[in-house]
């Protein structure tokens, strides 16, 4: 028999919380490590303590889900993280593009949350409310991290001295990663790179 998959689960409504430990306790395919309201606690509880899955409200205080995934990357232990939250029409593809590796509607059955839980900890990325097709299609989300950073900063104008200091990266390896930005957006130089930045961006992304 498989040792139970261990789950910290983020959220701030203490009746919410509660429920989902309960459910989760219960069945024994998973165990349930810890539970915060808010996102800095989980990511403490993380740090410290293995985790295979972490079930986060995309709301989560303070941080929000997608900061606190953008904190995890960079961790080799960080747990595989599926977002929960109200199914609207773009916050499935908000919740893949911050990296998490699946999303669950607070409308579904529970069962079905439960379910991803083991998909996820499998490897798989659970989408059901997504049209990954969609999200291929927009180069914005092709981009690299470090490159969604520099597009972020060059929308603000800064020279390619500035990006450097502000990215703490030479100015050598700004142009590099500024030359592939180019090629990925289909743009020539940075007025074009900028202005297909503001008029294909979406509102509630954090790039």
């Amino acid at each position: 028999m498989r040792k139970p998959i261990n789950i910290v689960l983020a959220d701030a409504n203490p009746l919410v919380l509660s429920a989902m430990s309960e459910i989760i306790d219960r069945d024994p395919r998973f165990s349930l490590v810890a539970t915060s309201s808010t996102a800095e606690g989980f990511l403490g509880m993380v740090m410290r303590v293995p985790v295979d899955v972490g079930i986060v409200d995309w709301t989560i205080p303070a941080l929000g889900a997608a900061k606190l995934i953008e904190v995890l990357r960079d961790q080799e232990t960080a747990p595989r993280i599926i977002v929960y939250g109200d199914a609207n029409k773009d916050l499935p593809r908000q919740a893949m593009s911050a990296g998490a590796a699946a999303f669950a509607s607070r409308s579904d059955e529970v069962d079905s949350l439960l379910e991803a839980c083991i998909d996820v900890f499998e490897g798989k990325m659970v989408f059901p409310f997504l049209d990954i097709r969609e999200l291929q299609r927009d180069p914005i989300q092709q981009l690299s991290r470090k490159e969604r950073a520099i597009l972020e900063a060059l929308s603000k104008g800064l020279t390619n001295r500035e990006l450097s200091a502000e990215l703490d990266v030479s100015i050598n390896t700004v142009k590099f990663h500024l030359s592939n930005l180019f090629d990925k957006l289909s743009v020539r130089n940075r007025a074009q790179a900028i202005a297909y930045y503001y008029s294909n961006r979406h509102p509630n992304d954090d790039l």
